[in-house]
Order: structure tokens, then sequence, then C-alpha cells
């Protein structure tokens, strides 16, 4: 007999910060992968989100950082890696911090404002999809959830 609990999804949870400036999002570039993303990662077993996120930004800029509140839940599976949730928290606004943050040189070398009209030039679609609603989150005080980056639409 087949164990039930076989088939229930077993996703990968990971958690990334939105720090916005006007029409710009901050983005840092990682030394691997689609290298241009926004400061965050993989959340660890036994971690929450909001805490994976915290811990990424202390970890990648120097960053200490509580998360305001959530911006977007995205499912975002990948045949590489299965099943995907992916968090976007808004973690304020940088101000004085910015002058302050400490690139870690192992995974971020370098950040940049990029305006969000122009996400599409340094982040894979999906990304830039998420992050587009992700200021819209952030400006209207709402929160999205997403399938790939896009508003689920009824069947």
């Amino acid at each position: 007999m087949t164990d039930p609990a076989a088939r229930f999804a077993t996703p990968r949870l990971a958690a990334g910060a939105l720090f916005v400036r006007g029409e710009e999002v901050l983005l840092v570039r990682k030394t691997y992968g689609n290298r241009w993303d926004i400061p965050g990662g993989y959340v660890d077993r036994g971690e929450s989100p909001a805490d994976a996120c915290e811990r990424e930004l202390r970890e990648e800029l120097g960053l200490n950082r509580s998360v305001r509140r959530l911006l977007v839940h995205d499912w975002a599976p990948g045949d590489a890696e299965g099943d995907k949730v992916l968090y976007v928290f808004d973690c304020g606004e940088l101000g004085d911090d910015e002058r302050r943050l400490r690139l870690d040189g192992t995974e971020i070398d370098t950040i940049a404002w990029v305006n969000v009209n122009r996400l599409p030039g340094y982040v894979i679609q999906r990304l830039a999809r998420r992050l587009a609603h992700a200021c819209r989150a952030h400006t209207s005080g709402t929160v999205m959830y997403l399938e790939h980056g896009r508003p689920r639409t009824p069947h």
C-alpha cells in the first residue's frame, strides 16, 4: 500500500525583501545563478519565511531589519526544483541605512536601484512580474497571491 502523504507537495520556500525608492527597487547582484535578484534566499528547515528574510538581510547586506508586512505569496514551481513558494516582504525604507550596507562579498557583489519598468532587463520574467506586483501591493497596502508571478485567474 502506498502512503497517501507521498503525493503531498513538499515545496522549497524562499523569502525576499522589497526596498522601494520612488519608482525604483533595490536589486542585488548575486555571484551565482541568474545574478540579479532582491535580497533574500531559501528558508531553512524550522525557520519562518519572515525570519529567513531577516537572516538573509543580515548575511548578505549586514542589515538588521524587521519585516513589516507580506506583499506577495507566489507559487512558482520549476522543472529543476519542483514546487516553490516565494514570499516578498516589505522591509521599509532604507534611508540612511543604505550608506551602512555591508555586502558580504561572497554571495553579493553589488547593488543597484532599478526602475520597475526596467526590471525585465535585469531579472527573469517571472521575477519581474512578481516584483511589479509587489510594488503595487506596497503602494496599495494589499497582499497579492500569485502563481508564476501572475495573479490567479478563475478557471
